[in-house]
């Protein structure tokens, strides 16, 4: 069976895997790396040439930022595995539904989540202690940020849908595009109109607008199965609840992950604005490690849930085994080139010698143990991908999120240095992995007792 399906998509069912997760992966990974550049320019920027303060300003949002996108990231989770099992299960026809549904719902989120971003601005940085000097920045920053959530939605759930038949290339194309026009509006906007902190911002804005504006042109010129017709948009009830069923919980953990570290950003603002931006010059550079593993993640849902719609088990073993052992190799080399070449990195974002201390403080502490976190992570997605999404959130929530927030509240308070915050992280992941593969296994076991035999289609009816 060839890579691919007579209509140019990746075929998961069939054929060696690990060539072929490499591949679905790539385009992500590459993508979020790619934009994680414009960002990283984007900080590089408002560090260099705008006032003193903008980068602590803009590195304060970041946990808040990742709290809006994150939750929706989530929902768009419960599509992916929605079409990614129908495919499985060969109920193509349903397919157009999720479409429909799940991009009408992901406009209508983007809305309510600008208004309430919009209003809350000010309340939650002030909540977060954000330092005093930068306060009003921040929240300008913020604001603006929040306009663009109608674009960010929208074009989170058009790239899942994409993603869910194996198209990972064109979303990296849009990635790409909407990136460099980022680059050159932060270059004009804070340089030449030296508008600072909401240059930045409104750069964003504009990139989001034009990166789903092409996400939905190409699902409109479609002509398979996830073609958008407006015409069509609306929400079926019973789609969205298949949706929400998958997605919510994974929104649901990622909010109160990013919860966490948003507690963790309070707590690491108690230190000054040097620590704030010295710290968010390093976190710049572990998310590219992030995003590898965050490819794998995806590749695991989508693969997964094609083959457990089509009844294949033991390949969802394979599928599960191959994106842990890729990702956490792939994270290691990654995070080994930053660790080599940590001052020189570090000096793209600032030069400031106390700011460079705490960046190399965190790189040192969090970045040789980042390949623990495919151990809940890229798991959990695969337990996703069989549509179980509830225990997994819960054991990322005890684990990351309970375990935290009571570190902060026991520990930290008794131990008031930089470094017991930052050892939390790598803690937590430790935990929570041991707890996500417990639970996998459990599942494994559960599932060799009661499943039908290998290749059977699955019994759900389709929706309507």
């Amino acid at each position: 069976m060839a890579d691919k399906t007579e209509t140019g998509r990746m075929d998961m069912l069939h054929g060696p895997l690990a060539k072929k997760i490499f591949l679905f992966a790539l385009p992500i990974a590459a993508s979020s790396m790619l934009q994680q550049l414009f960002n990283s320019a984007d900080v590089a920027v408002v560090g260099r040439f705008a006032e003193e303060g903008a980068l602590a300003a803009v590195g304060s949002n970041t946990a808040l930022v990742n709290l809006l996108v994150n939750v929706f990231v989530g929902l768009s989770v419960g599509a992916n595995v929605v079409i990614s099992q129908a495919i499985g299960q060969r109920r193509t026809q349903d397919v157009s539904a999720v479409v429909h549904t799940s991009m009408l719902f992901s406009l209508l989120c983007g809305v309510i989540a600008m208004l309430l971003g919009v209003a809350v601005s000010r309340p939650i940085l002030t909540w977060m202690d954000a330092p005093a000097d930068i306060l009003d920045r921040a929240v300008l920053y913020l604001r603006i940020y929040c306009l663009g959530l109608p674009f960010i939605i929208p074009y989170n759930f058009g790239a899942a849908i994409l993603r869910s038949i194996g198209d990972t290339r064109r979303p990296m194309i849009c990635l790409i595009a909407s990136g460099v026009l980022n680059v050159c509006l932060n270059l004009v906007l804070v340089i030449g109109f030296h508008l600072g902190v909401a240059g930045v911002a409104i750069a964003t804005v504009t990139a989001n607008l034009f990166n789903v504006s092409a996400v939905l042109v190409i699902l409109c010129r479609e002509t398979g199965m996830i073609q958008l017709r407006p015409r069509e948009l609306r929400i079926k009830m019973p789609v969205l609840i298949r949706i929400l069923r998958i997605g919510a919980p994974a929104a649901l953990q990622s909010a109160v992950f990013s919860i966490s570290n948003i507690c963790l950003q309070t707590a690491i603002n108690s230190f000054g604005s040097s620590a704030v931006a010295g710290l968010t010059a390093s976190a710049s550079l572990e998310f590219f490690g992030f995003f590898i593993i965050s490819a794998f993640s995806q590749a695991a849902v989508t693969f997964t849930g094609q083959n457990y719609g089509a009844g294949q088990y033991e390949r969802c073993r394979k599928i599960l085994q191959i994106c842990l052992v890729e990702s956490m190799a792939a994270s290691l080399v990654l995070c080994g080139i930053f660790l080599l070449g940590r001052n020189v990195f570090l000096r793209i974002y600032t030069t400031d010698p106390v700011e460079l201390e705490y960046g190399v403080m965190r790189m040192t502490v969090l970045m040789p143990l980042l390949f623990l976190v495919p151990s809940y992570d890229v798991t959990g997605s695969a337990l996703r991908g069989m549509g179980r999404s509830l225990l997994p959130a819960v054991i990322t929530v005890l684990g990351s999120v309970v375990f935290r927030l009571f570190w902060i509240w026991a520990v930290f308070p008794g131990w008031s240095t930089l470094a017991s915050l930052l050892a939390v992280y790598p803690i937590s992941w430790v935990l929570t992995g041991c707890m996500m593969v417990v639970y996998y296994f459990y599942i494994r076991q559960r599932m060799s007792r009661e499943r039908p035999p290998e290749g059977n289609y699955g019994p759900e009816k389709r929706i309507e």
